[in-house]
């Protein structure tokens, strides 16, 4: 099985992005709405302590702050 995605020097996830970005650009009109409007959606994170959740915030935050 050949890694194309190492072999370009980008990492898996990354890969994974460009090739959903692909598949999305592919669709017809109204089924790319849709599919724009989910990938809007971004993932947040919560520390946990003493069983409380904290405050949710993006990823992109926990890597920049």
């Amino acid at each position: 099985m050949s890694f194309s995605w190492k072999i370009a020097g980008i990492s898996y996830l990354k890969y994974t992005q460009v090739c959903a970005r692909v598949v999305r650009n592919s669709l017809k009109e109204e089924q790319r709405l849709v599919a724009q409007r989910r990938d809007e959606q971004g993932l947040k994170y919560a520390k946990w302590e003493s069983g409380k959740q904290g405050e949710l915030k993006p990823v992109e935050e926990q890597r920049t702050g």
